[in-house]
């Protein structure tokens, strides 16, 4: 199985593009083109912000899954090298979150 990409674009929209692909340098270069994503291609240029490499295609892409998840300050985290904030970044802060209900 091939290694993998886990990658950030910035769109020039300053929205963020997540994505996983075997061949990082193609992957950008069809982005720049427009033959990306649609996100992308309706957002030009883009820069690449950041990646991860993993020794296989299926971990980048389970990665890939689970930054889109995120929130646009938990990626810029770990965009910055931030990391330390992500389990505060994380959390539920809503009034059902166990750590802040209040018994009446």
């Amino acid at each position: 199985m091939p290694k993998g990409y886990m990658y950030l674009l910035k769109c020039a929209d300053e929205s963020y593009y997540v994505g996983s692909t075997i061949d990082l340098d193609r992957r950008i270069h069809q982005h720049q083109a427009g033959q990306g994503a649609n996100h992308t291609k309706k957002r030009l240029p883009v820069e690449l912000i950041y990646f991860e490499e993993y020794s296989r295609i299926d971990q980048a892409f389970y990665r890939e899954k689970q930054v889109q998840g995120w929130s646009r300050k938990k990626k810029e985290a770990l965009i910055s090298g931030r990391t330390d904030l992500l389990p505060e970044l994380a959390e539920c802060k809503n009034g059902s979150h166990f750590k802040f209900w209040k018994k009446e």
